[in-house]
C-alpha cells in the first residue's frame, strides 16, 4: 500500500513527522508520499517559494526510510486538487492500494473540495484523530464506506473510509511562523535542519528584520 499524505508544510515541523511515521508503521505502507501543494485551493498562498518549502520536507524527511517526497503538485499549473494528484498517481500505480491520510479540520471541510467525492475513486481515505476524539456524524455517503479494520484497506485499491487516533503533538505552522517572525526559538518544533535552512534562506521574517537584511537570532 501506498500513502498519500499532503499540505503546504509551511514549514514542515515534528506534528507532519510524528503523525507521517505512526501511520507509515500502522498500515504497513511500501511508501509514504509526502506532497507539498503548490497553490492551496482552500486557504491563502504560502509566503514561501514552493520550492523551499519542497526543500524543507526533504531535508526533514531524508533520514526516515519509507518516506518519499514527491514534487508532482509542484510541476503541475493551477491550484494543487488532491483528485488530480490521487488519479496521477493511480495511473502510475494501478495494481496499487492508495491511501489519502488527512486530518480532522480537512475532513470537515472535504465537501468543499474540487470533485471530492470522486477522491474515494482512486484512494481510501482515513482521517488521522486525536485521542478520545468523537466521531463526527456521517452522511449516508460515508457511512456506507465507512469501515473500521485496517487489514480491509490492502483487499480493494480504493472506496473505504476509516479513522485512526494517532499521536497528537499540538504544533501548528502558523506559531512556528510567529515565533520566527517575533525573533523567538522554534528549537524543538522542528528538525534542526530545518531551522538551519530557515535561517540561511531568511524565512518568515517580519518586514523590519527583512529590510534590514538581519538574520534571525534563534
Amino acid at each position: 500500500m501506498i500513502g498519500v499524505y499532503g499540505g503546504t508544510f509551511n514549514p514542515v515541523h515534528f506534528g507532519h513527522l510524528r503523525t507521517g511515521l505512526e501511520v507509515l508503521e500502522l498500515f504497513e505502507l511500501q511508501q509514504l508520499r509526502l506532497i507539498p501543494c503548490r497553490l492551496p485551493a482552500h486557504r491563502e498562498q504560502p509566503d514561501v517559494e514552493p520550492e523551499q518549502r519542497l526543500a524543507m520536507l526533504q531535508l526533514a524527511s531524508a533520514a526516515t526510510p519509507g518516506f518519499y517526497v514527491d514534487r508532482r503538485e509542484l510541476d503541475r499549473e493551477g491550484p494543487s486538487y488532491m483528485v488530480d494528484t490521487l488519479r496521477s498517481l493511480r495511473d502510475e500505480y494501478p495494481d496499487h492500494s492508495l491511501i489519502l491520510f488527512i486530518g480532522t479540520d480537512a475532513f470537515a471541510g472535504l465537501s468543499h473540495w474540487y470533485q471530492w467525492q470522486h477522491l474515494f475513486d482512486y484512494a481510501h481515505i482515513v482521517v488521522m484523530t486525536r485521542p478520545q476524539h468523537d466521531l463526527p456524524v456521517l452522511t449516508a455517503y460515508l457511512q456506507q464506506r465507512l469501515c473500521v479494520d485496517k487489514r480491509l484497506l490492502s483487499q480493494q485499491l480504493a472506496g473505504l473510509l476509516l479513522f485512526q487516533t494517532v499521536t497528537a503533538l499540538d504544533i501548528a505552522a502558523t506559531a512556528i511562523r510567529a515565533l520566527i517572525t517575533q525573533g523567538l526559538s522554534p528549537q524543538f518544533l522542528l528538525p534542526d535542519a530545518v531551522i538551519d535552512y530557515i535561517r540561511q534562506h531568511q524565512l518568515y521574517l517580519s518586514p523590519r528584520q527583512d529590510s534590514e537584511c538581519k538574520q534571525s537570532n534563534f
